[in-house]
């Protein structure tokens, strides 16, 4: 026995008889296109229309009706129609869900690498904020200026002459 046909999961490779394939990419987009046209309000108000003419044709007496049986043909269509109407509205949810899915998933990818982001740019402003606080300030300089010329003119008065000119250097 081949590993093929020992897997239970898997369909077995070689199939007789015709072949039906369907694009479910294309098949998806056509019952999309059912499914929102089923819940528009042209859709109830030409179903209606057509409902009430039934019944109003089937209603009238020696009128040869096309239904022998009033309503039954009615009854048939309208569960023919819900039996369609339901798996389809159903398949363009899943497609609807799975579209969702994927644009969660990258809605959540996109959230940690902006919180990643910000967590870098937290970082690096904190590292900023410790390093400007250790560099001199412009009044922390002109403070120390300030007291550097002030001891320079000590010094001056200081190292000048007696007489009160001053030294040529």
């Amino acid at each position: 026995m081949t590993e093929a046909r020992t897997r239970l999961d898997q369909p077995r490779v070689e199939r007789r008889g015709v072949r039906f394939r369907v694009d479910p990419e294309a098949f998806g987009k056509w019952t999309e296109r059912i499914a929102r046209f089923l819940g528009t309000g042209r859709y109830l108000v030409v179903q209606t229309a057509i409902i009430v003419v039934w019944i109003v044709e089937n209603a009238i007496p020696d009128v040869p009706h096309f239904d022998p049986y009033p309503f039954q043909f009615l009854t048939l269509v309208l569960s023919l129609q819900a039996a369609y109407a339901a798996p389809l509205i159903l398949l363009a949810q899943n497609r609807q869900d799975d579209r969702d899915r994927v644009s969660l998933d990258e809605d959540r990818s996109r959230a940690e690498r902006t919180k990643a982001d910000t967590e870098y740019l937290a970082r690096e402003l904190a590292a900023l904020r410790i390093a400007v606080g250790e560099v001199a300030t412009r009044d922390y300089l002109r403070g120390e200026l300030d007291r550097i010329t002030e001891r320079l003119d000590e010094l001056a008065a200081v190292r000048a002459p007696a007489d009160g000119r001053r030294r040529r250097t």
